[in-house]
């Protein structure tokens, strides 16, 4: 990660926006946040989808890769869901051919899932995120999937408040931004 590109932000309560989050404005330039595979299993971690058993650089880099094309493919998903639009979901069911999960029920352990048949780490997790995806465009409210509501801020977010009245991504920084510019407003008429 170079000096002038942040880290990620995690803010947006659901870890597929965080994901689509991942790309954003930065000084009026759209700017990749993941940019490389340390930064991206260390983003992994911070939304809650620990990678176990990361190999070495090069199954970083997959992982980086996949997240990427992960993020391209449920970009346009996600805005069409919002806008009551038919998109095909072709591309996110490639990922989740991947998720191979089986049920098992026995005396012993009792109801678990039985990943054992899943091929790699780097899959498992990333066909785990395409399932959030699934779900969220499946089961989830998009009457409380927003856009952060500051002129020149792109970031998303599922409004998980009681109120559903969430209107910036971050309130210490757009929220925080538009008070103030609203006060110099207010000081200047008077």
């Amino acid at each position: 990660m170079s000096a002038e590109t942040p880290a990620p932000l995690v803010l947006a309560d659901h870890p597929v926006l965080d994901l689509l989050n991942t790309r954003m404005m930065v000084e009026g330039h759209r700017q990749d946040l993941l940019t490389d595979g340390v930064q991206a299993v260390e983003w992994l971690h911070r939304v809650g989808l620990p990678l176990e058993d990361v190999g070495g650089e090069a199954d970083r880099q997959r992982l980086l890769e996949q997240l990427r094309t992960l993020r391209d493919v449920i970009e346009p998903l996600v805005l069409a869901r919002g806008q009551g639009i038919v998109a095909d979901p072709q591309g996110l069911n490639g990922f989740l051919r991947n998720a191979v999960v089986q049920l098992m029920w026995t005396q012993e352990q009792g109801v678990v899932l039985d990943r054992s048949h899943d091929p790699d780490p780097v899959t498992r997790c990333i066909s785990q995120l395409a399932l959030e995806a699934a779900t969220l465009l499946a089961e989830g409210d998009f009457t409380l999937v927003r856009q952060c509501e500051s002129h020149d801020c792109t970031l998303m977010f599922y409004d998980r408040t009681k109120s559903h009245k969430r209107r910036w991504c971050s309130m210490a920084v757009c929220g925080n931004r538009h008070k103030v510019t609203e006060f110099r407003k207010r000081r200047q008429g008077l």
